[in-house]
């Protein structure tokens, strides 16, 4: 009798189990966007994915743009795809594994070069690591794309503003004036994370102070150039 109740409460458990908990999910590609993010249509809705253990090149970094080529050569407009969902990052993005035609777009553009192994976030691919790790290092071998610099920049280090100089200058601090986001409260909503205000003035990322937030349409200062949902990345 009580192995009848455990399996009846077991049946219950699965059949309550909401339906995100499911990791895998079918979509249609709108867009992409940089090496590393693309715009996918799931159940009606436009969704903003990007690419799990991977980064690839910035789009104003050596690589980046023919990085940003590749994906989209990979993942045309309208291209049916399988997403092996991850997480949701801090800005609202859809961390995943794209598949196309069951291969993974994510290692595919690791074995061109076109992006190298993101091993702070290779936890999101535990069942695979090691070909992705032993797909970057044939890439490396064979020097195809960012590996054919002799001295590449690491897209993490990019971003945080470095150029891989052995003997890097001194860095020189300069006094900041306030952001102009700090001097109103009148906040724009294509900036959910941060307050900037919709102007006029328009404003540049040298405007301000904040970096790597959230960005909706329209995007009135046009700050996210890449079109990845993510403002000032560098």
């Amino acid at each position: 009798m009580n192995r009848l109740f455990a399996l009846a409460a077991a049946i219950t458990l699965i059949s309550s189990t909401p339906l995100l908990a499911q990791t895998n999910v079918s979509g249609t590609v709108l867009s992409t966007g940089d090496g590393d993010t693309l715009r996918v249509e799931m159940n009606g809705k436009p969704v903003t994915v990007r690419l799990v253990c991977v980064d690839a090149p910035e789009a104003t970094q050596t690589g980046g743009k023919e990085a940003a080529t590749r994906l989209s050569q990979f993942l045309p407009k309208n291209q049916s795809v399988q997403l092996r969902v991850v997480e949701q990052d801090r800005y609202g993005r859809t961390v995943a594994e794209v598949f196309k035609n069951g291969q993974s777009v994510n290692l595919q553009m690791v074995q061109e070069g076109r992006a190298v192994v993101y091993r702070q976030y290779l936890s999101g691919c535990a069942v695979t690591k090691d070909r992705y790790l032993q797909a970057e290092v044939k890439a490396k071998q064979r020097k195809l794309a960012f590996w054919s610099q002799a001295n590449p920049v690491m897209p993490w280090d990019f971003r945080a503003g470095k150029r891989g100089t052995s003997n890097p200058a001194p860095a020189v601090i300069r006094p900041t004036a306030p952001s102009p986001a700090a001097q109103t409260s009148n906040c724009s909503p294509a900036y959910p994370g941060v307050c900037i205000p919709p102007g006029p003035p328009d404003l540049d990322c040298g405007d301000i102070s904040e970096r790597r937030f959230q960005v909706v349409a329209p995007d009135p200062h046009r700050f996210d150039g890449d079109s990845d949902g993510v403002g000032c990345e560098s």
